[in-house]
């Protein structure tokens, strides 16, 4: 591998941007999953179907992913620092729109522009990490980035609750919307994209810049980005799934919850994805030796777990309920792996490209999966708020058979990453 060469004074500045950045990511997690918690009151107040609900949360996700692919080339030409800038004040714009929509065309602009402004965050991120941090160090901190992120998961559970139930959901995404129009401020005055002296150089990188079609072509043109795009569409998509829409209606209309207790047991997935992601890496260089096999094992144990969601969930203690959630969370962590994969299959010249394109994959699932689950519940017959057991067992179905066929696939993808 290459060296780095950098000043100790930047070494400090990375961490000052790292933590500017993971305020940043907090939002935009925040914003994807927090339907589940109001997805109630939203669908009351706007008088919204089943379908209709899944498509207002699907929404954020399908522009989310349409916008990776001209984001890509973007951030290795203009830079991380500006558009993650400039998409802050549409997130900032659709944040406080949405707390103010009264009817379901506008509820779909504001996640719209939501969708766009929160695309690039994690992706133009983990491009300016590839300068300021070397290839072995960019497991780590890519992981501990999602871990921190996932605070913005954790507030959208027990403290969103907390907040919809002493001043209603409106109010409540008004105050995000006022935090985000901060930190996007603060991105704009701190965030640095590479580090003063010497950048950062590997072997077999060179310093003259690939074309976007170029870019394009060896992308996808590897077999293997096409396999890890597809195991990464089913992860998230699966965990969206349950996090960020139907796992709020299935604690609260299927185990009769209270809103708070369904929070809270939300809050254990929150935890646990957390928790994994901060030891991930040490897992994968300690325990399985590869970034593949740690994405295969932790999928596996999610695909076996999320079976409780056809019925088994219902005839077990509380207290274990909240366990499978937590282990979920565990589970869920292991695809932060495709981000060091993807680093370790590309030059690091068009990383910002082949980053943006693989997210294209994550985001299309979480969109399609809560699309299509609103379809197969909607088709059952019932209000958004008199959902049944039946609808939602068999609307889980195809998050996990979708997983499913894609461990089998990924399996057959080769080895990247020298870990050790």
């Amino acid at each position: 591998m290459g060296t780095m060469i950098i000043p100790v004074l930047n070494k400090r500045r990375r961490w000052i941007i790292f933590s500017t950045l993971a305020l940043m990511y907090i939002l935009v997690y925040f914003y994807r999953v927090s339907l589940a918690l109001v997805a109630g009151d939203i669908s009351l107040e706007l008088h919204l179907t089943p379908e209709q609900l899944g498509t207002l949360s699907g929404v954020m996700f399908f522009v989310y992913g349409a916008a990776q692919l001209p984001l890509g080339p973007m951030i290795d030409r203009i830079g991380s620092r500006l558009v993650i800038s400039g998409c802050g004040v549409l997130t900032t714009c659709g944040g406080i729109l949405f707390s103010q929509a009264d009817t379901f065309a506008l509820a779909m602009v504001a996640r719209v522009l939501i969708g766009i402004g929160t695309a690039s965050v994690l992706m133009a991120t983990f491009t300016l990490f590839s300068h300021w941090f070397s290839a072995k160090e960019f497991g780590k901190v890519s992981g501990f980035m999602v871990a921190l992120g996932n605070l913005g998961n954790l507030a959208a559970t027990a403290p969103l609750a907390f907040a919809v139930e002493s001043c209603g959901w409106r109010y409540s995404f008004l105050v995000v919307g006022g935090a985000q129009a901060l930190v996007t401020v603060l991105v704009f005055c701190i965030v640095q994209d590479k580090p003063a002296g010497k950048p950062f150089q590997e072997e077999g990188d060179v310093g003259a810049r690939t074309g976007m079609i170029s870019a394009w072509k060896e992308i996808f043109g590897a077999r293997d980005f096409w396999l890890l795009g597809i195991i990464a569409f089913s992860w998230y998509g699966t965990y969206l799934a349950l996090q960020a829409l139907w796992g709020g209606p299935y604690l609260m209309e299927v185990l009769h919850l209270p809103r708070e207790k369904a929070g809270s047991m939300l809050m254990f997935t929150s935890l646990g994805f957390i928790v994994g992601s901060s030891m991930i890496d040490t897992v994968a260089r300690r325990v399985f030796g590869s970034y593949k096999k740690t994405l295969l094992a932790g999928q596996t144990v999610l695909l076996i777990f999320m079976s409780a969601f056809f019925g088994w969930a219902e005839a077990i203690p509380q207290a274990l309920l909240s366990a499978v959630f937590f282990i979920i969370g565990m589970a869920v962590s292991s695809g932060v792996m495709i981000y060091p994969i993807i680093r370790s299959m590309f030059r690091v010249n068009i990383v910002g490209t082949a980053l943006t394109s693989l997210n294209f994959y994550v985001l299309m699932g979480a969109a399609v999966t809560q699309q299509v689950m609103g379809i197969i519940v909607g088709s059952y017959g019932g209000a958004a708020g008199s959902i049944s057991s039946q609808a939602l067992h068999s609307a889980f179905l195809f998050p996990v058979a979708a997983l499913a066929f894609s461990i089998i696939l990924f399996s057959r993808a080769g080895e990247y990453g020298r870990l050790g």
